[in-house]
């Protein structure tokens, strides 16, 4: 991965954001009224269910009090009416391994650039109303942006904050701590909490002593750990009691399917610092229907282990459609743009090592899902470049379906599996009476063709109604770099 680091600057930006209109900006919100009915929309809930034709959703002060057959509904005279024929409107995303930084797109070490401009309102533009950040390059900033969206001062997603890396050493970036022992881990993991993260996250390179230790000291103050692991196996992590997987065996590789693995790295020999090594061999040597991947998915349902899906991150430019990629051409700014359309030997072999990994992802994600395991989503805004904030969400919708799941089951994947993992489920997540109005407003059908999940119109946060275009408009040419 390539990555770079924007460490100055970071208090005026964050106050330069928190001084903008408590709801926003007249630019951005187009509906702020108590009573609000969309009517004669295509719905797809969330729940898995078929979606419905001709529909309506009431929203009274921010919550949602009807949803049901338009002619039927509740709707006075004097209430804000939003046409919906032709349309579709699905709960707000819950992404599930989201990052408020992006690699760098220049020469150097592989760091991180924070995006405190760009990110928050490229989720929620493009239909994710909560995330969990799944690890910080930097913490401090992602706090401020937390309190910032949870004041009003920004316009993002909630979010649920993950700490930064349980990373062993060397660490694979240099942003990320390397823990020194079993007592670091637990002290990385309080040290955290107390400042107001709710959630861990381990990485590639962390020991098997060293994960146990912040798996006991992240469940002892009642936080959630996740992993993105490779030196630790996922049947060991499960023994430890890992609550959550990120990408998959076949994307986040599973040391115990590499024979060659040496204990406790990420790689099959000690020169090997890069865990696309392991990658390689396992999507060219393990098969996802094979007996030891069979095996792997009966543990992860009998143990209630879920997985986040994030097949954007793997499929990077290879399915970028015409359409995708004038979208990126607008948004991002010329340095990324130009880093990106230069091709390069190192880039195109790792491509086509992608391109197989995506596939057995796939195929292992459907059979995952089949098998009773839980799948929840998010896009990880990393890899090599090719995968951005929200943008990345819908993509991985789409992917879910191109893996065999229908658009309701990937809708579900993507907004109420999370929601339930987050303990949210009561005021998120689906299209239900009672819940918050937390919605996307779709133009065209997408029960029919899930690639309406591109078209946002509208982004309904807690009721308040928000123009996706207006505000990708706004940040056009800044994406990547702020």
């Amino acid at each position: 991965m390539r990555f770079a680091t924007l460490l100055s600057g970071i208090g005026l930006m964050l106050a330069g954001i928190a001084s903008a209109d408590p709801v926003g900006s007249a630019n951005f919100v187009r509906n702020h009224a108590e009573r609000v009915a969309i009517e004669h929309v295509t719905i797809i809930d969330g729940t898995g269910r078929p979606a419905r034709i001709d529909e309506t959703v009431f929203i009274v002060a921010g919550r949602i009090v009807y949803v049901g057959a338009s002619k039927h509904a509740p709707v006075k005279k004097d209430d804000e009416i939003i046409d919906g024929h032709g349309m579709s409107l699905i709960p707000g995303l819950v992404g599930m391994h989201e990052h408020m930084f992006y690699p760098s797109p220049v020469a150097g070490p592989p760091v991180a650039i924070e995006q405190f401009v760009t990110a928050p309102l490229l989720y929620l533009a493009s239909g994710v109303t909560t995330a969990r950040t799944a690890g910080s390059m930097d913490p401090y900033g992602d706090l401020a942006m937390k309190r910032g969206i949870d004041a009003g001062r920004i316009i993002g997603p909630d979010l649920d904050l993950t700490t930064p890396y349980l990373e062993g050493s060397p660490s694979a970036l240099p942003q990320m701590h390397e823990l020194t022992d079993v007592n670091d881990a637990r002290r990385l993991v309080r040290y955290w909490h107390d400042e107001g993260f709710s959630s861990v996250k381990a990485y590639s390179d962390v020991t098997a002593d060293e994960l146990a230790a912040g798996i006991n000291e992240a469940h002892r103050l009642g936080m959630k750990i996740t992993g993105h692991l490779c030196s630790v196996g996922y049947t060991k992590a499960i023994e430890l009691g890992m609550d959550n997987f990120e990408h998959g065996p076949f994307a986040s590789p599973d040391g115990d399917l590499d024979a060659g693995r040496i204990p406790d790295m990420c790689r099959s020999a000690p020169d090997q610092k890069s865990a696309r090594f392991v990658l390689s061999d396992i999507s060219s040597d393990v098969l996802p229907d094979g007996a030891e991947v069979r095996a792997l998915i009966d543990l992860m349902v009998k143990r209630r282990v879920p997985l986040t899906s994030t097949l954007a991150v793997l499929e990077g430019a290879v399915g970028m459609s015409e359409q995708r990629r004038v979208v990126l051409a607008k948004l991002l700014h010329p340095v990324v743009w130009n880093y990106l359309n230069t091709p390069s030997p190192a880039r195109k072999g790792l491509e086509d090592l992608l391109s197989r990994s995506l596939k057995k992802e796939m195929a292992f994600e459907l059979a995952f899902a089949k098998a009773g395991g839980v799948l929840m989503a998010g896009c990880d805004p990393t890899g090599e470049g090719f995968t951005f904030a929200g943008l990345g969400d819908q993509r991985n919708v789409e992917l879910l379906v191109q893996a065999g799941f229908t658009a309701p089951e990937a809708i579900r994947i993507a907004t109420l599996n999370g929601a339930i993992f987050e303990g949210r489920q009561v005021d998120i997540g689906s299209i239900e009476v009672g819940k918050r109005a937390d919605l996307v407003l779709l133009d065209g059908d997408i029960a029919s063709d899930v690639h309406a999940i591109e078209h946002p119109a509208l982004v309904f946060k807690a009721g308040v109604g928000y123009d996706s275009k207006a505000i990708y408009e706004s940040i056009a040419g800044q994406v990547g770099l702020h």
